[in-house]
């Protein structure tokens, strides 16, 4: 499929989707969430795909947040209709690991689409932060339910509540992000990410992200439960049989994801 503000690539199972709309640093517009939403959805659909990168185009933006243009004119309905945080929802579940590549700006559905990433690492030119307030509405993509338990309600609070934007150092101080790396290394960082996810069992990996994912929206006897039975697949699985014997027999295993 041919895409106007996205690209997306797959290569030794690692895709990529890299928003491309450098002229307003990749900020995302309704037609840009469709197709995202759509490379999604073929992406999940494809076995060869093991994880997936999403960066932004260009050497200045991640995403800077919501098209302005296309914002000012979004109405009540529109606004109820989640039109941006439904994709963020569906970048959350993609079924295998994601990791946000944050190459540059990332404000406000910036910050949120990378939050909606299971791992996030950031250029060292990497700005975040979460702007709303100050154009009168606020944070309505994730940002007041991801953001608090990432780093912490009160940090949470003030970077909402003051609209700073911090740099990729303070990111990493406080837990938004898990590694800084020089811009030139970012791509190269990412990939190597995906590759050490790849070595695991894919489903044991897709499992522990159901689980993880649990944790911050169910009690802890609930999320022990879900452990228990996502533990019980991998029991059944090819993967864990496979696992157990390549251990055994001093070689690297052979999953099939099965």
């Amino acid at each position: 499929m041919a895409y106007q503000n996205i690209r997306v690539s797959v290569d030794a199972g690692v895709a990529v989707l890299t928003f491309d709309r450098p002229e307003v640093r990749n900020a995302l517009n309704l037609e840009t969430v469709r197709e995202g939403e759509a490379a999604l959805a073929g992406l999940a659909a494809n076995d060869g795909v093991g994880a997936l990168v999403l960066t932004g185009g260009g050497d200045k933006a991640f995403v800077s947040g919501a098209d302005i243009n296309d914002l000012r004119e979004r109405t009540r309905d529109e606004g109820l209709a989640a039109i941006n945080s439904s994709f963020f929802v569906a970048v959350e579940r993609f079924p295998r690991p994601t990791i946000a590549a944050v190459n540059g700006y990332a404000l406000g559905g910036g910050c949120e689409l990378a939050l909606a990433c299971d791992l996030r690492i950031a250029a060292d030119t990497a700005k975040f932060g979460q702007p709303e307030l100050g154009l009168g509405i606020i944070p309505g993509a994730g940002a007041t339910q991801r953001l608090p338990r990432v780093v912490g309600l009160g940090r949470a609070k003030h970077l909402i509540l003051t609209g700073e934007i911090i740099d990729a150092a303070q990111a990493l101080d406080i837990g938004l992000v898990s590694a800084v790396v020089p811009a030139a290394e970012l791509e190269g960082k990412a990939r190597e990410l995906a590759r050490r996810i790849l070595r695991h069992g894919p489903l044991a990996a897709r499992l522990a992200k159901v689980a993880l994912n649990a944790s911050a929206r169910v009690d802890l006897e609930s999320g022990l439960l879900i452990e228990t039975l996502a533990q019980a697949l991998c029991y059944e699985s090819d993967d864990k049989r496979e696992g157990t014997t390549a251990f055994l027999e001093k070689r690297k295993p052979r999953f099939t994801g099965k």
